[in-house]
């Protein structure tokens, strides 16, 4: 019985190890570490554009580098990660609605149902936007699993 929240405890270190890094992709894409190529992913929301972030106003969280505008988005983003940072790690939701995984450019975004995704290109951005919530939908099927394959 006494080593049953030792035992948890390993369980949990090692799935989180797992999932930080997922069959050699990381959780999160990034550019040298940096999320989202540097571009603030609060100023989305806020001010309802891409806006690169300042290498001086950054937070670490979840592996990556999370650059910001001012102290005021690194702060919102601080307080709930989860409402700033990309669906699907940042990887391309147009690509991760066919079950494959390929990287990002921050100019290429939409927020649906208050979430952000990004895409890999003007073309796909195209493609994608023609139906949202049905590449969201599946999308939400492959991710995270396509990280493993």
């Amino acid at each position: 019985m006494r080593f049953r929240p030792i035992l948890s405890a390993c369980l949990f270190l090692l799935l989180f190890a797992g999932v930080a890094r997922a069959g050699g992709k990381a959780l999160f894409y990034t550019h040298d570490g940096v999320a989202v190529s540097g571009y603030d992913v609060v100023a989305y929301f806020v001010e309802g554009e891409p806006l690169r972030g300042r290498p001086e106003i950054a937070v670490k969280w979840r592996g990556a580098i999370w650059r910001f505008v001012d102290h005021g988005n690194r702060e919102r983003f601080e307080a709930d990660p989860h409402a700033y940072a990309p669906q699907y790690g940042g990887y391309c939701a147009y690509a991760m609605a066919s079950g494959s995984v390929s990287g990002s450019d921050p100019r290429f975004w939409r927020i649906v149902g208050g979430k952000l995704y990004l895409i890999h290109d003007a073309r796909r951005f195209n493609l994608w936007a023609t139906d949202p919530a049905g590449f969201v939908a599946r999308g939400d099927k492959n991710w995270p699993a396509a990280l493993f394959r």
